[in-house]
């Protein structure tokens, strides 16, 4: 799984969100979250993000020939951090939750 984190995300980076998600712009927001992974991983990451943290989190959608798997996770910094964080140590651990 591959996570990376943006602040302050540009009208172009918000552009791409928006175009490959559901994603309606009211405000900028503070950060930019980015998960990357298999299907299941990205569906354990968004219920994770979504339970730490207030943050909205889409599934950003790739196209053909290659498929990505990947969410954005958009609110300010230090709730897109907690998102990002919770993720990284939850997958690691394996838990049951």
């Amino acid at each position: 799984m591959d996570i990376k984190l943006i602040k302050a995300p540009s009208p172009a980076t918000l552009d791409i969100i928006k175009n490959r998600s559901k994603f309606k712009l009211e405000k900028n927001p503070g950060a930019l979250g980015l998960v990357q992974g298999k299907l299941i991983e990205m569906t354990v990451a968004s219920d994770i993000a979504y339970k730490t943290s207030g943050v909205e989190v889409l599934d950003v959608r790739g196209s053909c020939p290659q498929n990505m798997i990947m969410l954005a996770i958009i609110g300010e910094m230090e709730e897109v951090k907690v998102a990002l964080r919770n993720i990284e140590e939850k997958i690691k651990e394996k838990n049951i939750w």
